[in-house]
């Protein structure tokens, strides 16, 4: 570092880009870092140093927070589609006048052979399945399983790393599992289970991407969901090492 910051750092977390930046930070002395998680994942991978779950109570409640704890710069670097809490943050920032950061990993990019079917939301993504097949690969996460619970003429391998909830597709088989994965065991899990269509969200992580590899390989149609739009005027950073830049400057 050209300059160690100074200062307290809130990072909205959950994501391995924040606990990667998490780590980065972590031998700075004068500066403290306080990761925030959402707290919907039973068992979370926590990142060193200070961390603290559960909501704010709104943006209005982060505000609070921002200021009752004396925080200097804030780093939104929740999942690209928690776009509820990224909303939240940049109304937060704006009340407390704190100066705000979203950490986002680039999107995935489809590639020769790839054949994708873009859709803007998990509703729409279930009106396209009917005409794509019937034995279906569904790595949404746990939360959206409603959008597809009316399909009747679909089978549905779901992955998650806890257990979803009602309501759910009446045809069904679920695999508690958390990346990284490999792209031999990806592979075999499309043909052990004879999987036709893959559903995933434009995450972006590397440790997931072995899936669009893999349904490249056995020239499967992939329904890809869109990111929702990161708040305007935030400016973004798309490693940790940019972000840790950034934190530099500000705090400087």
């Amino acid at each position: 570092m050209n300059s160690a910051p100074a200062g307290h750092v809130l990072i909205l977390g959950g994501t391995t880009e924040a606990r990667h930046l998490a780590d980065e930070l972590a031998d700075t002395p004068a500066l403290r870092v306080t990761s925030s998680l959402a707290g919907r994942v039973a068992a979370p991978r926590l990142p060193v140093g200070q961390v603290r779950i559960g909501g704010f109570g709104g943006a209005e409640g982060m505000a609070r927070w921002l200021r009752e704890h004396q925080v200097d710069a804030l780093i939104d670097a929740t999942h690209p589609f928690a776009d509820t809490i990224s909303a939240h943050a940049a109304r937060a920032a704006a009340d407390a006048q704190v100066p705000l950061l979203t950490l986002r990993r680039p999107g995935w990019v489809p590639g020769p052979g790839d054949r994708w079917h873009p859709a803007g939301s998990l509703a729409e993504a279930a009106r396209l399945l009917p005409g794509l097949g019937e034995r279906i690969f569904l790595t949404t996460g746990r939360m959206g399983l409603a959008a597809f619970a009316h399909l009747t003429g679909q089978w549905f391998l779901v992955r998650s790393v806890d257990a979803p909830e009602p309501p759910l597709p009446p045809r069904m088989a679920v695999i508690l599992d958390r990346g990284p994965f490999t792209l031999e065991g990806e592979t075999e899990l499309l043909g052990r289970h004879r999987i036709e269509v893959l559903v995933t969200k434009d995450s972006g992580a590397h440790a997931t991407a072995p899936k669009l590899a893999a349904a490249r390989a056995a020239a499967l149609p992939v329904v890809i969901i869109r990111r929702p739009p990161a708040p305007q005027g935030v400016p973004t950073a798309e490693t940790p090492a940019e972000a840790a830049a950034w934190l530099r400057t500000t705090l400087a």
